[in-house]
């Protein structure tokens, strides 16, 4: 699946996946969705995002995961 928005460059942020190109990388956007900021929140301190960047940073962030295999903790 293709993520135009998602840049990961080398020498930028130490490779990690970033929203196109700017200094925003993809796991910022997440940990402020994670931790409960609306869109417009996340808008107002970053205004070089656009609303796609956040729905795009998503979408990566869950096809990330789900080509790996991880690890679940054993519940004995």
């Amino acid at each position: 699946m293709p993520f135009p928005r998602i840049t990961i460059r080398s020498d930028q942020m130490g490779g990690a996946p970033c929203i196109r190109g700017l200094r925003i990388p993809v796991s910022t956007v997440i940990d402020m969705v994670a931790d409960g900021l609306a869109v417009e929140e996340i808008l107002a301190l970053y205004p070089a995002l656009q609303r796609e960047d956040i729905s795009e940073a998503l979408r990566f962030a869950a096809d990330a995961v789900r080509e790996r295999e991880l690890p679940l903790a054993s519940n004995h």
